[in-house]
Order: C-alpha cells, then structure tokens, then sequence
C-alpha cells in the first residue's frame, strides 16, 4: 500500500516524521481527510487533536493551529505548537484550563476574552488528546 510521509514542525523541533497511511488533521472548516495521492493542498489549521494511522495503529498528536500543505505524498505541518499525546503534562494542561475559565469568569472589561476564549480552546483540546491517547498503547518514538 502506497504511504505518505508526515512531518509535524515547530519553530523548535521536528516533532513527527515518518510514513503513514493516513492522516486526518483539524482543518479551519472540519476535519480533513488526507490519503496517499491526495492531490496538492495548503490550508491553515484549529487547534486540535491531528490523527495519524501507521500499519493499524493510530496515534494523536496536539497542534495549537498553523499551516498544513500537502505535495506529492508528503503532508507537512507547521505548528504553532505540537506535542505527541504521551508528551501532554495532563496536570499542567488542567492547571491552564482553571486558570482560564477563573479568568473568564472574572467581571473585567480589560479582559481580552477572545485570547482567553483561545486559551481555553487550547487546554480543552490538550486535554482531550492526552486523555483518549492514554486509553490506547503509547505512540512511536
């Protein structure tokens, strides 16, 4: 079976690269479905979990938004930032997301409560990632 090649980078590390056969990322208008011979795409990404299938196994991995092209079997992400499910701190991921709900709820009009409305995003996805990976085997390293 024909595979593509995924590499997930930040600014500080090649986070994933390897060949896959399937991987379905958090684009901005819903989930996009990408397969080898996909034909050739860029569009920017939410905040969410970006799912990799590789020989049966799937494996998740956090990306907090970013840009994701796809070029002759190769998908390449660039993150804002990504972490691998294993790699999520679940502790300090709640600890971001009390911290921003207590914020929201806070009555201030010096709020910027679209950043916070993001922040929150960002911990609740973090979160979801790191809970459903727990409950499968741990991905490649």
């Amino acid at each position: 079976m024909a595979k593509l090649n995924l590499e997930i980078i930040t600014a500080e590390r090649v986070v994933y690269s390897e060949d896959v056969d399937i991987v379905v990322a958090p684009g901005i208008e819903g989930e996009l479905g990408i397969l080898p011979q996909h034909a050739p795409l860029m569009t920017m990404l939410h905040p969410g979990e970006l799912r990799v299938r590789q020989e049966g196994e799937e494996y998740s991995v956090f990306v907090s938004g970013g840009f994701l092209e796809v070029l002759a079997n190769k998908v390449t992400v660039l993150a804002d930032t990504a972490e691998r499910a294993e790699e999520i701190d679940i502790a300090r991921a709640e600890e971001a997301r009390a911290r921003a709900q207590k914020r929201m709820d806070m009555p201030s009009t010096e709020i910027d409560h679209a950043r916070l409305q993001a922040a929150m995003l960002r911990s609740l996805m973090r979160l979801k990632v790191a809970q459903k990976s727990r409950k499968r085997r741990p991905g490649p390293q």
